[in-house]
């Protein structure tokens, strides 16, 4: 049986789709930012929590003070592409929920009061989200490069506040010479899929 989405979508989005290491030096604009969020906000999350954040970094001033926080590996990669964005859950989601799940307002108060509950539901939600923006990404025919390899409390520090727990910094562009890796296995279909 063959998927309904046509098969050069399918290898944009994923089999063909690689993280880029290097990437040239064309901008990613404002406008193409703004058409990935408008396709990926769609992706389902718990309640309509919708905890991803996002925080661009453009600036080489800002670019400075974020490569310090990455692990040495992610540091050059970082400071060559065209556009970082740390993704971060906010915390602090339950305060638009009256707003994204009006059938029932009182969700705010009536499962997210408890700290520990929001953070272990933003942490879950806003991780969709961030898969979401990766593939968003890649439709936008660009190349996103994810990494989780950096002092998350020295970016949440530098970037953030206590409301919001970084999640990974993903760096996009067009991709740049030998900007791949080559592509590592993935496990089976009966690896990973039980019936029972």
């Amino acid at each position: 049986m063959s998927l309904t989405l046509d098969p050069a979508a399918q290898d944009l989005l994923f089999r063909e789709a690689r993280t880029a290491n290097t990437f040239t030096d064309e901008q990613v604009t404002d406008e193409q930012v703004q058409a990935i969020y408008d396709l990926v906000k769609y992706g389902p999350t718990s309640m309509n929590q919708s905890p991803l954040r996002i925080t661009l970094v453009r600036s080489a001033e800002a670019r400075e003070r974020l490569v310090r926080h990455l692990a040495e590996g992610n540091q050059a990669k970082t400071a060559a592409a065209p556009l970082v964005a740390i993704l971060s859950a906010d915390n602090e989601f339950h305060e638009e929920l009256p707003h994204l799940f009006p059938h029932f307002p009182q969700a705010k108060d009536a499962f997210f009061g408890d700290r520990s509950v929001r953070e272990n539901s933003a942490l879950l939600n806003a991780a969709l989200q961030a898969a979401y923006f990766i593939v968003g990404v890649r439709a936008a025919g660009l190349a996103a490069g994810p990494m989780t390899g950096m002092d998350f409390e020295g970016v949440r520090k530098e970037f953030l506040d206590d409301d919001h727990t970084p999640l990974m910094v993903v760096n996009i562009g067009k991709p740049g010479d030998d900007a791949w890796h080559p592509r590592s296995p993935r496990l089976d279909f009966d690896q990973v899929v039980t019936t029972v």
